[in-house]
């Protein structure tokens, strides 16, 4: 796919040396995850399929003897300086399993803005999204998901961004598609490498 090669071109530019020599220890996940992924979520844009086969995670991931942590993903966080670790076929699986609850953030009445009106107020359904990025604090203070389960003013595959303190969920692009495509457009601003 020609926007993920865009993407892994660039991406391999900006990263520095070291980060570099760690992402190339990584491998594209196995047919028979990437099968499963297929099978449990129908709507898997082709994009993330795509970056799987090449890199299957690079969050504390292990290939062979090596772990990589290498962050490769953004969102709009600190002005889109804010980096984000993919999360292996494997990870995926296993994190897409429980709820998402956005109901305690509509409690708020004076807080309109804390969940966008594109996300289904019943939340983030097991089954109906993947949650795909955990940010470099360990996903403590920020995770993406692509959602299939959007409400009526959204897009089934929008992309949806947890982000704690105070909680907030927000879509930040339409698609994996238009996602990765902010991210070359923005230049990896969250590998603001000074030394290459």
């Amino acid at each position: 796919m020609n926007l993920v090669n865009e993407f892994l071109i660039s991406l391999r530019g900006a990263l520095s040396k070291v980060e570099l020599d760690e992402l190339n220890t990584a491998h594209g996940a196995s047919k028979e995850d990437l099968n499963t992924l297929r099978s449990e979520y129908p709507e898997c844009p082709e994009s993330l399929i795509c970056l799987l086969e090449n890199i299957d995670g690079t969050y504390w991931r292990e290939y062979k003897e090596n772990e990589i942590a290498v962050c490769i993903l953004g969102a709009d966080v600190a002005d889109g300086e804010y980096p984000y670790y993919l999360l292996s076929t494997q990870q995926m699986l296993d994190s897409s399993k429980e709820e998402e609850d956005v109901s305690y953030l509509l409690e708020y009445q004076d807080d309109e803005e804390a969940v966008d009106p594109k996300i289904n107020p019943e939340g983030l359904l097991p089954g109906k999204y993947i949650h795909f990025a955990d940010c470099m604090n360990n996903g403590g203070t920020s995770r993406l998901f692509i959602d299939f389960n959007p409400s009526a003013d959204g897009v089934s595959g929008q992309i949806v961004r947890f982000l704690h303190d105070p909680d907030e969920y927000k879509v930040i692009a339409d698609s994996f598609d238009e996602y990765l495509q902010d991210i070359i457009d923005g230049n990896f601003i969250f590998l603001n490498n000074e030394e290459q």
